[in-house]
C-alpha cells in the first residue's frame, strides 16, 4: 500500500489542469461545429413544419374561395359595443 506523497499530489494536480486545458481546447474545436449542425437540422426542422402547415392551408383555402365569398352575408354583424372609456383622475 502506498502512501500519499507530495509528488503524487503534484502528478494529481498536473493531470487534472492538463486535463481541463485539453478539455477546454477540443472543445473550441468541436463546438462550432456541433452548434453548427445542430442549428441546420433545427432550421430544417421548422422549415418542414411550416412548408407543411402552408401546403395543408393553401389547398384548404383554393377548395373554399368560392364559398367564403357567398358565406359573407350569412355571417352575423358585430355587437355593438357596451361600455366608453373613463378617465379616472387621481384624489392627492
Amino acid at each position: 500500500m502506498e502512501t500519499a506523497s507530495f509528488t503524487g499530489f503534484i502528478k494529481t494536480l498536473a493531470y487534472i489542469v492538463l486535463f481541463w486545458y485539453l478539455f477546454k481546447f477540443l472543445f473550441r474545436i468541436f463546438a462550432p461545429i456541433l452548434m453548427r449542425t445542430a442549428v441546420s437540422k433545427l432550421q430544417q426542422k421548422m422549415q418542414d413544419q411550416m412548408n407543411q402547415q402552408f401546403g395543408q392551408q393553401g389547398s384548404y383555402s383554393n377548395q373554399n374561395t368560392s364559398s367564403q365569398k357567398t358565406d359573407t352575408k350569412q355571417m352575423p354583424r358585430e355587437k355593438k359595443k357596451v361600455g366608453e372609456y373613463v378617465d379616472f383622475e387621481e384624489i392627492d
